[in-house]
């Protein structure tokens, strides 16, 4: 709950522009500021520069920091190690694909967009059943189907597959080694040495707990 008042430096215009730039998911700039709120330009901006001035006096956790042109809500530096100690933790507890999940999905993530076959034929199983489980769960999605014998469907990784690895966009793609440090340890199974792709037990991947 918030101690200070508008004796101490805030008033309701602040505290209204402090919400706003809380939720947006991008920055503001005063102009809008003043349009959203029915202000002068100058008085918004005003209040724009006492709200940061405060935020920094109280030692708030987050500042205002402009950007782009705009305004945005930011963690203050001195406690960015507990935020991103807190999303690791988050994202790991959130997570948990089977290797078998992991794998393909790494595969489709770096060769998308793909067809089923294409992916087995990458991992030499086959994976019918943990694409079904990457799909329900939204990571991947169906992106049409490939030109040729069969016309078989494509897949692509989604907005929640980039969201939940902390990707802005696929580029930013991490290694296939980072990937593996969230799925469990590989199982010690006998392989079957030369043998044909054969249908994939995902029973692991049944048991995913994702968001």
């Amino acid at each position: 709950m918030c101690s200070y008042t508008v004796s101490e430096g805030i008033s309701d215009i602040g505290r209204r522009i402090q919400a706003i730039l809380f939720v947006a998911g991008s920055p503001v700039g005063d102009e809008e500021l003043a349009s959203v709120l029915s202000l002068p330009l100058s008085v918004t901006s005003g209040e724009i520069k006492i709200l940061g001035d405060f935020l920094r006096r109280i030692r708030s956790g987050v500042l205002l920091q402009k950007s782009a042109g705009g305004w945005r809500m930011v963690t203050a530096e001195d406690v960015a190690d507990s935020v991103s100690l807190f999303r690791d933790t988050a994202r790991t507890q959130k997570i948990r694909l089977s290797r078998a999940a992991v794998e393909t999905l790494a595969v489709i993530a770096y060769n998308q967009p793909v067809t089923r076959s294409e992916v087995e034929d990458i991992r030499g199983v086959r994976c019918e059943r943990v694409i079904e489980t990457l799909l329900s769960h939204g990571m991947i999605r169906i992106a049409g189907r490939k030109k040729g014998t069969g016309s078989p469907l494509l897949y692509r990784t989604t907005d929640i597959f980039l969201e939940t690895f902390g990707l802005s966009s696929i580029s930013e793609l991490p290694t296939l080694e980072e990937l593996q440090e969230l799925a469990p340890p590989p199982e010690e199974k006998p392989r079957k040495a030369d043998a044909l792709p054969v249908e994939e037990n995902d029973e692991q991947g049944e048991e995913d707990d994702l968001p």
